[in-house]
């Protein structure tokens, strides 16, 4: 019999990994559901502080002994069988529990599981979608992979009518999912490390939407064939978005200053609102409408969803402003594969300013499967700098590393610099940056804490002056 969360309601649950973002955001659910929480994580980070600020017992490195009389260990799919921790659990006999199916369990019992999947977006839309029903006066629970500043963090918990999730393909992770409504944003190359060609990532995504109950539906990206295609293969009813075709699209009527548009809403040709965002880019119109044709599916208002998608403001991390220095505009966003970088730079062009790109790329195995990909997803930048590649989970293979990054995207025509570290990066932008470029920072790593750095560096410097 598979092990269940709820049979560990008088047991301590130790989370292995426990400063991710999705393993953070659990770790957050459980406490508010009064379980007993402890957790460790390779590094400290602000995710560790908050959850320390919770009351809960956690640790930066690897702490074995903390497993000791834990009822259930949880750990997410980055973490080896080999990890210290897991190596304690299986020798002290202590139940496993991989951060996916924690995450099903989780949500059994609720009307509406609301599961958004997609190679990227996922973060975006499925903040959207719960920031929108509660605006709308619903009671939404939500777990999310980033920091929602109305939620209070990564999740929320609500009542049993609607739980909102991510869906992340990584490991086949989305597999453990019971939906009811699942969002398909787009089915593109990413973790070939896990799936090895493009084949197998599409019939993972059809593996996910099988899981759709008979009554269930899937709300589709018209604009991605892909995506398109997963959907269509399967039987339960499919809804689409898109700009020019689908059931739900759309027309701008107006850009700010900063690219953030205003736009008409149109189901099936026929005009239902209309929505004046606060974040640029067409993605998050995209997003927006995969929202309101959520909405739509649930039989809720799409004129009330119009207005409560028009105060929505992005998670952290996602194309988010972290202040200036030295005159330039700082900012940061969670892309982390060329597509989604590609995207960031695209929003960033909307303020018309000199563009200087800093990429931290995301593990050897996505760099070397996607290696064409990074070397032109900048070239609409003025300047790429490259930092070293972040390992996360991986071992470095001895085969890839950012000077080769760097070399080819020369041949390619971009202005390419390596800056291997956090210190080598602010110094150039110290030295060559001018007052009014936007200096754009990418990747899932730690890469933010660069923005940190330079801020705090700028602020001292102030008082130092004054």
């Amino acid at each position: 019999m598979e092990t269940h969360i709820r049979n560990y309601q008088n047991s301590r649950i130790h989370l292995i990994g426990i400063g991710g973002s999705s393993m953070s955001g659990l770790a957050q659910m459980l406490v508010q559901e009064s379980y007993q929480v402890s957790g460790s994580d390779s590094v400290d980070s602000h995710s560790l502080q908050r959850l320390k600020e919770m009351g809960v017992d956690v640790k930066a490195g690897h702490h074995p002994a903390m497993v000791a009389g834990a009822g259930l260990v949880v750990y997410s799919a980055a973490i080896s069988s080999e990890a210290p921790e897991r190596l304690a659990a299986e020798c002290l006999r202590i139940p496993q529990m991989e951060r996916a199916v924690l995450l099903g369990q989780l949500m059994e019992g609720y009307n509406h599981r609301i599961c958004i999947s997609g190679t990227h977006g996922k973060t975006t839309t499925g903040a959207m979608v719960g920031y929108t029903l509660m605006k709308m006066n619903h009671d939404p629970t939500i777990h999310i992979g980033g920091r929602l500043d109305s939620i209070g963090g990564s999740t929320r918990l609500g009542g049993k009518e609607y739980f909102i999730a991510e869906a992340c393909e990584f490991n086949r992770s989305f597999l453990r999912m019971a939906p009811t409504l699942a969002l398909l944003l787009n089915v593109e190359a990413d973790h070939l490390d896990t799936y090895g060609d493009m084949e197998h990532v599409e019939q993972a995504f059809s593996d996910f939407l099988n899981l759709l109950p008979e009554d269930g539906v899937v709300v589709v990206n018209a604009e991605d064939e892909r995506a398109m295609k997963v959907a269509q293969s399967q039987s339960c009813k499919v809804v689409s978005f898109g700009k020019d075709k689908g059931d739900w699209t759309y027309k701008i009527t107006e850009l700010a200053g900063d690219g953030a548009p205003t736009f008409l809403v149109y189901h099936h040709g026929q005009k239902k609102g209309v929505v004046k965002l606060k974040v640029a880019g067409e993605f998050n119109i995209l997003h927006a409408l995969a929202t309101i044709a959520t909405v739509n599916i649930l039989k809720l208002n799409v004129q009330e969803a119009c207005q409560a998608i028009s105060s929505f403001t992005a998670p952290h991390r996602r194309f988010e402003h972290t202040g200036d220095v030295q005159g330039m505009k700082m900012y940061h966003d969670y892309g982390h594969n060329p597509a989604e970088m590609a995207s960031a730079i695209e929003v960033a062009l909307l303020q018309k300013r000199r563009l200087i790109a800093v990429m931290q790329p995301h593990t050897y195995s996505r760099v070397i499967s996607l290696f064409d990909d990074y070397l032109t997803c900048t070239q609409k930048a003025d300047i790429t700098l490259v930092t070293d590649i972040y390992a996360a989970r991986e071992k470095d293979p001895g085969t890839i590393n950012s000077q080769m990054l760097v070399d080819g995207m020369r041949r390619h025509g971009v202005k390419a610099i390596l800056t291997p570290g956090f210190d080598d990066v602010e110094d150039w932008l110290l030295t060559n940056g001018r007052e009014g470029d936007l200096v754009l920072t990418m990747g899932c790593g730690n890469i933010n804490l660069l923005n940190e750095q330079m801020q705090r560096n700028a602020n001292a410097k102030l008082m130092e002056d004054q």
